[in-house]
């Protein structure tokens, strides 16, 4: 029996937080795979400079908050104005920042949960009629190891990845009998500007032994790329450099 991974040329995948790190990385080999790619992120020159790259025929951008609902609708809008239907959806924007539950301001806390939590149920409220119009696809959220276990000085974090690995099972058990699979990716570390300043400090030597943006994006990619009769729910992992 020959096994082989789905094609995903010309299949149509939004990705959110895609101005750098994981996002960026998945743009990259999703592009590289065939797929047609539009991103969303709140910075208009990273966005600008990774479609000069990849190409118009292959990504469009739109600026955007994950935490406002148009905005993720804009998203959406702008992959099936351009290529007519949707397959996939990548839920990726998010912020962390270490420390106790009162080391953050109120606005901070606030803009963590909004954006890890909320973020994620608009991006895929605003995705799922396009997925359910196109006959099945994928919904993949980023996710993080720190919602399988939690840990010190990350909880209200934690609990913004718990909520994300919840939402992905429950929307798993609804979404199924439509054909969109709901796949949680939950890494541990990675090595991007993530929590720079909020408990991560750029250059760190101790950064070197976590995962790299491509790590996860290969596995985002080979979820996308499973046969139609096979659905991952939950996917964690870690460096060989990191203890679990």
């Amino acid at each position: 029996m020959t096994y082989e991974l789905r094609d995903l040329t010309d299949t149509v995948v939004v990705i959110t937080g895609a101005t750098a790190g994981i996002g960026a990385a998945a743009a990259r080999q999703l592009a590289e795979a065939g797929a047609r790619v539009a991103l969303g992120g709140r910075r208009q020159d990273r966005l600008d400079t990774l479609v000069a790259e990849l190409g118009a025929d292959r990504a469009v951008a739109v600026p955007m908050d994950v935490r406002d609902p148009a905005d993720n609708q804009r998203l959406v809008a702008a992959a099936v104005d351009t290529w007519g239907r949707l397959d996939s959806v990548v839920a990726n924007a998010g912020i962390g920042m270490y420390g106790g539950i009162l080391d953050h301001s109120d606005e901070e806390i606030e803009r963590m949960m909004h954006t890890n939590y909320d973020g994620t149920v608009w991006t895929v409220r605003a995705a799922v009629p396009a997925l359910l119009a196109a006959g099945g696809g994928d919904v993949v959220i980023v996710s993080s190891v720190a919602g399988l276990r939690g840990g010190g000085d990350e909880a209200v974090y934690a609990g913004t990845k718990f909520a994300q690995v919840g939402l992905a099972g429950a929307l798993d058990r609804e979404l199924r009998e439509h054909g969109i699979r709901v796949t949680a990716i939950a890494p541990a570390g990675v090595e991007t500007e993530f929590a720079l300043g909020y408990g991560r400090t750029e250059g760190d030597p101790a950064l070197t032994a976590y995962l790299r943006d491509d790590d996860v994006a290969f596995t985002i990619r080979t979820v996308l790329q499973q046969p139609r009769a096979v659905r991952t729910t939950l996917w964690a992992l870690w460096s060989m450099g990191q203890q679990s």
